[in-house]
């Protein structure tokens, strides 16, 4: 089975910038879940402007759509010179995975590395039933 690949503006091209949302192409049959992992999230502290490192952990349950990789690393990258609290951070990429591509469901974990001793975990989950952070 071929995939439409239509729409995608990335995928196969050079791109030197961050963009401001994601890509999506057609979800094939039986894709249950998603998973994306990315271990060098950048943001920066909003009160000191001092680098944040967080791993996250996007899932979500695929409806018509899905997030193309590629645009997703230059999504994420668009938070290097942001200053933003790793709670908003993980709403933010939250509400992207569900205004794009619309899956049933999506969770992202975000957990920022220690500073200070203290480690960050945030979970930020949406569906379409509304529900959020359960």
């Amino acid at each position: 089975m071929t995939i439409p690949t239509d729409s995608l503006t990335i995928l196969g091209r050079t791109v030197r910038e961050p963009v401001a949302h994601v890509e999506c192409f057609p979800a094939p049959a039986h894709v249950s879940s998603v998973t994306f992992t990315n271990d060098e999230l950048n943001s920066m502290c909003p009160v000191t402007e001092q680098p944040d490192l967080s791993s996250v952990v996007i899932e979500y349950v695929p409806d018509q759509w899905c997030v193309e990789s590629k645009s997703l690393k230059l999504y994420l990258w668009g938070f290097r010179d942001r200053a933003i609290f790793a709670e908003a951070l993980a709403a933010e990429i939250a509400n992207e995975i569900m205004s794009t591509a619309k899956p049933t469901s999506v969770r992202v974990t975000l957990t920022q590395r220690p500073r200070g001793g203290i480690e960050v975990r945030v979970v930020s989950e949406r569906s379409r039933e509304g529900r959020q952070g359960q």
